[in-house]
């Protein structure tokens, strides 16, 4: 037994079901809305500064050269005392091998 549909088939909904599917529209459509608003703001924002092209549109760093000097100076220092320490291990490291050689 076959129903097919016609301009005659009838079916009934209650309001409940009714007001589910206005809600859920008003939602899909206001999430659509939303996202072509955050996709425009997205627009405007500044640019990555990889691209060439945006290079112009970039605020200039606030950084002085004195403030560079200082942090270069520090990176420098610290440098020197890591090589320092690393000199330090190896003579400790060197002198247990010379006692388990000494063991053996």
């Amino acid at each position: 037994m076959v129903k097919f549909v016609n301009e005659n088939t009838g079916f009934k909904l209650s309001i409940k079901t009714l007001i589910a599917i206005g809600i859920g529209m008003a939602t899909i459509i206001s999430m659509w809305f939303m996202l072509k608003a955050d996709i425009d703001e997205a627009r405007d924002l500044p640019k990555n500064e990889w691209n060439p092209e945006w290079k112009e549109k970039l605020p200039v760093p606030d950084i002085s050269r004195i403030e560079f000097d200082m942090k270069d100076e520090l990176i420098r220092q610290t440098i020197m005392n890591t090589l320092e320490d690393i000199k330090e291990i190896k003579e400790d490291l060197k002198r247990m091998e010379d006692k388990i050689d000494q063991l053996r």
